[in-house]
């Protein structure tokens, strides 16, 4: 235990000066950091710093009728292209449910078995995701079960979620909180950020991308009152150059944006107005140019959220998988435009039932007050040491300043948020930090007191106090993972402070102060210790 190699005490000082060096680009402003030197800093949380809080939820009738779209699609494509071709007719989704008739009654066993082969088993219970059953002899009715609904609806928002992660993380944002609050809403919070809006409109944004052809046969006046021809639906078109603000357009859609690989914004080449130039995947590309050049001539409409974005006619066939997308943009719409379609498109429409700004102000004072109680909890704790412990308390108290800086190097290294909680397990690790020193001290004074010598009663008080400090240190650590794995937001700012406050005041309360005091005792050589 009083045995430290040259090696070893350049090992610990290593380690302490490498601590105290990362903590300081956090307690320097930015400004005066020399930009050449690499500067880990510790993120501010919302508490903190200020920002945004938003709470999203999603309807879930909207994923029922977008499965229900997604299906007849899927009954018409399996009708035709199976062997042998099954002709269906007056397919209905009444009532949240699908129907249509087999015009051959004989074909009814077959297309049954066909799209029960489509659906899937749901959980371990072994239940289907849809029912199919038959009525009237020929009329096959497709009907979505409960289990079959939440397990959709679980997976819309699992998506929704890394959607939403995305297209913040690309605003630039430092360590936002992105969580799912039970089935249907989403918990955002965006430290930094004062402007709430654009935050809003960017995830608000489906960014379904489609492109289909225009109904050149539908009536001006029928599209006027919202009547399309049928297998065409009508749908606004804000910058229409007609009196007309709708359109009509084919519902097939020709290409989606589930293609895309690139969006950015960009410049128009005519009259400098913003765009977004889009890129597709080789599939992707190669569809495009089949359309374009199958439809030339033809009004091609990009629709975006169902809401058409310009329609201009294909005036050649459009090669290489890149395409542009115009309309009444400004710089900053075209740039949350292109993040929305990087990021992909949300399965399920998403609105804010919530919306909290925190100023900055708010912020600063609690950075304030924390400052303050952590210097009048670092105060107390080292007169209260020194007054006790004397020598050994300068030596204590010494392992407490290197303990706060080494933490702070340690979350800058990590890039760990600090909240309004973590100032709190801050200031209570500051307060624990000397519990360790508390029961070595204590147990070298009754060593002393049974008589044993110097050298013996310090070696036998660290090796002694040493099992219970470790063991006192794993339940707070148990505790502290327990937070950080099942906590979210200031719970788990709380813990990660508390692990690494274990952690760190572990090492600087036994070796680094048992490395000072084995110095100080091969140095002066003390007959007798005062503690």
């Amino acid at each position: 235990m009083l045995d430290f190699p040259r090696w070893k005490v350049i090992s610990i000082v290593g380690v302490v000066l490498f601590g105290v060096s990362l903590a300081l680009p956090s307690l320097v402003p930015e400004a005066y950091w020399p930009r050449f030197l690499p500067a880990p800093r510790i993120n501010l949380g919302l508490d903190l710093s200020g920002g945004s809080h938003l709470l999203l939820e999603a309807d879930p009738t909207d994923v029922a009728s977008q499965r229900l779209e997604q299906m007849q699609d899927t009954i018409r494509t399996e009708m035709r292209r199976g062997d042998p071709r099954i002709e269906i007719s007056d397919i209905s989704s009444q009532g949240g449910r699908l129907s249509f008739l087999v015009r051959n009654p004989a074909q009814t066993d077959a297309a049954v078995e066909r799209l029960r082969a489509l659906t899937q088993g749901v959980g371990v219970t072994g239940q289907r995701d849809w029912n199919v059953q038959v009525e009237d002899t020929s009329r096959v009715v497709v009907t979505p079960t409960a289990a079959g609904r939440d397990a959709a609806v679980d997976a819309a928002m699992q998506v929704a979620t890394e959607v939403v992660r995305k297209r913040i993380d690309e605003l630039g944002t430092r360590e936002p909180t992105i969580i799912r609050q039970g089935a249907t809403r989403i918990l955002v919070q965006v430290p930094g950020l004062q402007d709430p809006e654009a935050l809003k409109q960017l995830l608000g944004k489906t960014a379904k991308l489609e492109f289909k052809l225009v109904d050149v046969s539908a009536n001006p006046a029928d599209v006027a009152q919202g009547r399309a021809p049928p297998g065409s639906q009508v749908l606004p078109y804000p910058d229409s150059p007609g009196v007309v603000k709708a359109i009509a357009v084919h519902r097939q859609v020709l290409i989606s944006g589930d293609q895309l690989i690139e969006a950015q914004q960009g410049y128009d080449q005519r009259d400098n107005s913003p765009v977004v130039n889009i890129r597709f995947d080789a599939a992707g590309g190669k569809r495009f140019a089949r359309v374009t050049q199958e439809n030339v001539g033809r009004p091609f409409a990009m629709i975006l959220d169902n809401s058409v974005l310009s329609a201009p006619n294909i005036n050649e066939p459009i090669l290489g998988g890149q395409a542009q997308i115009s309309g009444n943009f400004t710089v900053q719409s075209a740039t949350e435009l292109a993040i929305a379609l990087r990021s992909g498109k949300l399965p399920v429409a998403l609105k804010v039932i919530e919306e909290r700004t925190v100023g900055p102000q708010l912020g600063a004072d609690s950075i304030r007050a924390g400052i303050l109680a952590s210097v009048i909890a670092a105060v107390a704790v080292i007169v209260f040491m020194l007054v006790t412990y004397g020598r050994f308390g300068i030596y204590a108290n010494t392992a407490v300043v290197i303990n706060v800086f080494v933490i702070l190097g340690v979350m800058g290294l990590l890039g760990a948020t600090l909240t309004l909680p973590g100032i709190a397990g801050f200031v209570l690790t500051i307060g624990t930090a000397v519990d360790a020193n508390v029961l070595i001290n204590e147990r070298i004074r009754e060593e002393r007191r049974r008589g044993r010598r110097v050298a013996q009663a310090i070696e036998h008080g660290y090796h002694e106090a040493s099992r219970t400090i470790f063991e006192a240190n794993v339940t707070h650590a148990i505790a502290g993972l327990i937070m950080l794995v099942l906590g979210s937001g200031p719970i788990k700012g709380f813990a990660i402070v508390l692990l690494i406050g274990i952690a760190t005041s572990v090492f600087t309360a036994v070796t680094f102060t048992r490395m000072l005091v084995v110095g100080w005792l091969h140095s002066h050589r003390p007959t007798d210790i005062h503690i």
